[in-house]
C-alpha cells in the first residue's frame, strides 16, 4: 500500500475514522538505543548496559527507552501519508498516550494508524491521529495515544 496523499482539508476529512494506514517495519537495535541515550543524557543501564540487562533484567536483554519508542512517530508517520499545500506541520501534543509493554533491542516496531479526529480551526487544519506502534511477533502493543498535529493549509 503507497503512501496515503491529501491535498486539501476537505480531502483529509473524508477519511474520518478510517484506518490511514501502517508504516514499513523498524529495526531497533543497541546502536540506535544508545545514539538514543546519548542525545538524551538517559543512559540507565537496563538500556545501555548489555552484559548487565542480561544477568540482571527481566528480559534478558536491554530494552528501548519508551521516549525513543515514540520519538520514531514522525518518522514513520511520514511513511503513511504525504499532505500537499501546506505551509507547515506542527506536532500539537499527545493525548491518552500509554506504553503498553516494553521494546526489546533486535525487535522490530510498525506504525498503524487512524484518523480520529479532525476540525478546522479558522483556516488550521487539527488532525488527531489514532495511533499504536507495534512489536513484530507480540499481541500488545509498545505505545498507543492520539497524535494531534496542525496542519497549515496554503
Amino acid at each position: 500500500m503507497g503512501k496515503l496523499i491529501i491535498n486539501s482539508y476537505e480531502e483529509f476529512a473524508a477519511h474520518l475514522g478510517e484506518e490511514l494506514g501502517a508504516s514499513e517495519w523498524l529495526l531497533v537495535d543497541q546502536d540506535r538505543i544508545n545514539l538514543f541515550a546519548d542525545a538524551t543524557l538517559d543512559h540507565q543501564w537496563i538500556h545501555v548496559d548489555v552484559e548487565r540487562a542480561r544477568e540482571e533484567s527481566p528480559y534478558k536483554s536491554t530494552i528501548a527507552h519508551g521516549y525513543l519508542t515514540l520519538s520514531l512517530l514522525p518518522y514513520m508517520w511520514d511513511q503513511i501519508i504525504e499532505v500537499h499545500n501546506i505551509k507547515m506541520l506542527v506536532n500539537y501534543g499527545m493525548n491518552e498516550m500509554r506504553f503498553g509493554q516494553p521494546v526489546v533491542t533486535g525487535s522490530r516496531v510498525r506504525l498503524v494508524t487512524q484518523l480520529h479526529n479532525i476540525q478546522n480551526l479558522r483556516g488550521i487544519c487539527k488532525a488527531e491521529i489514532k495511533f499504536r506502534i507495534e512489536i513484530e511477533g507480540q499481541r500488545k502493543p509498545a505505545l498507543e495515544g492520539i497524535a494531534a498535529f496542525l496542519y497549515y493549509f496554503n
